[in-house]
């Protein structure tokens, strides 16, 4: 039985239908390659310092799905992208192009033959770094039948492996959409060659049946998503293969006993509004990773644990860290993932402090929302800052987010005892996340909300030092 390709295209729909955190974004892929669906789609490059290691992070942690990112129609966007992906265990890079007459004057800005010689030189240049490259004409099938059978040629003639047509006004029925895959075979007999994909918009209510008319008249592929949006539902999908796929003569990957579980959880992270009401706005919580650092570890062992919790460090930072980690491996054992945190916020990028906590008090009570009124300076002036919050903690966050006059994504928070008894010392590390980049600070106290504050200022002055 032919084996049917299952591209989710969640994370293609956010900023449309919903909102997701830098860490939420990482999150899905993970949860959408222990489904086992066969291709994970990412946003393309638009914003070069956050989407490259947006892109790096997913990479490096999808381990059995392909992951796919669209290209601009240019060599540069290539170069870039690739850059970013190249360390994936199966990567595809994406040439999307309209093949329909309004979209490529009005979206592209291109005549036919334009159109044409572009999609050769892009498909050409990532085929040189790619093995996978699939070619996506949008609008197909409002596109002129000649013109789009000959971008599928070209493209494939350029070494695109997947082609794939969309129904980007979702005005196809299923009847239609088994009549138009027939004419792509019969107009592109290279077809045979390559994989089919196809992808519908839902405004009929007709994608899932288009998807499987589709199959059925040979398409090998089906863009859909995991969560809710106007595309092919993956659940819907994944169980109508799993119910009829052997009539059809087709299998499908999906893990359907898994299915249930796994898409709540993936509902769950995008229905979370981040209203900025809170500094502990993510639903996403921290993964304690399986680190077991000892002193017999060289450095590049230790760097690549550090960039597995999510850091992006200088050369010379790697430096500190490493000189940091020796001193701590001399006297213990083993060096977990929250010490090895400790240690980057301890000894990386130690930076003069733009803001110095002068004074901080706080109300808390089990009847009413915590109140923070914080007070530091920057370079002299005296600033304030006052806010409420679910707990100490938060609105001190809150508070001193009010002062910067940002707010940051809250990576992790952790707390830990450092020492025994009544006057024990507390230890917090904040991981705050600033332009894509993870930013840690360390604070220690008596007080485990001063500790917080204390952390959270190290790390507000980190971003702060290299934003200047």
């Amino acid at each position: 039985m032919d084996q049917i390709k299952i591209s989710d295209i969640t994370l293609k729909q956010t900023g449309k239908d919903f909102t997701l955190s830098f860490k939420e974004k990482i999150e899905i892929p993970k949860l959408l390659d222990k489904l086992d669906v066969t291709v994970i789609e990412l946003e393309g490059i638009t914003q070069p310092k956050i989407d490259a290691l947006r892109i790096k992070s997913v990479a490096s942690t999808v381990k059995n799905s392909i992951v796919a990112v669209p290209v601009s129609l240019n060599k540069e966007s290539v170069d870039a992208t690739w850059n970013a992906l190249k360390e994936a265990a199966k990567p595809r890079l994406q040439v999307f192009a309209s093949t329909s007459p309004v979209q490529m004057e009005y979206l592209f800005h291109k005549k036919p033959d334009a159109m044409l010689k572009t999609i050769e030189e892009i498909v050409s240049a990532c085929r040189e770094k790619c093995a996978d490259v699939e070619f996506i004409a949008d609008d197909a099938t409002r596109s002129d039948s000649a013109f789009l059978y000959k971008a599928i040629q070209t493209a494939i003639a350029a070494g695109a492996a997947t082609v794939t047509v969309c129904d980007a006004t979702g005005a196809m029925l299923p009847d239609e959409t088994g009549l138009f895959i027939d004419g792509l075979y019969k107009g592109v007999p290279e077809l045979t060659d390559v994989t089919l994909g196809v992808s519908f918009i839902n405004d009929l209510a007709m994608a899932d049946a288009c998807a499987i008319a589709a199959i059925r008249h040979g398409a090998k592929e089906i863009k859909a998503a995991a969560y809710l949006s106007n595309v092919v539902s993956l659940p819907h999908i994944s169980r109508l293969l799993a119910a009829k796929g052997e009539a059809f003569g087709v299998t499908c990957s999906v893990r359907t006993v898994e299915m249930k579980r796994i898409i709540n959880q993936i509902s769950r992270i995008c229905e979370t509004t981040h209203s900025k009401t809170s500094a502990f706005d993510s639903i996403v919580a921290s993964e304690t990773e399986n680190i077991a650092l000892t002193a017999n570890d060289n450095i590049e062992i230790v760097i690549k644990a550090v960039e597995s919790l999510g850091y992006d460090l200088s050369e010379e930072d790697c430096g500190q860290v490493w000189d940091a980690f020796k001193v701590i491996a001399a006297r213990k054992e083993v060096i977990s993932s929250k010490e090895l945190d400790t240690i980057v916020a301890s000894a990386a990028m130690q930076v003069p402090a733009t803001y110095v906590l002068t004074s901080y008090s706080i109300t808390a009570s089990n009847t009413a929302s915590s109140m923070a009124h914080m007070k530091v300076e920057k370079n002299g002036q005296a600033l304030e800052g006052i806010a409420l919050g679910d707990g100490p903690v938060d609105a001190a966050f809150l508070a001193l987010e009010n002062i910067v006059g940002c707010h940051y994504e809250l990576d992790d928070f952790q707390v830990r005892s450092v020492t025994e008894g009544r006057e024990a010392m507390g230890e917090t590390v904040v991981k705050l996340r600033a332009g894509g980049k993870i930013y840690s600070g360390r604070g220690t106290s008596t007080d485990i909300v001063g500790s917080a504050i204390a952390a959270y200022i190290s790390a507000i002055n980190k971003i702060s030092y290299e934003e200047a």
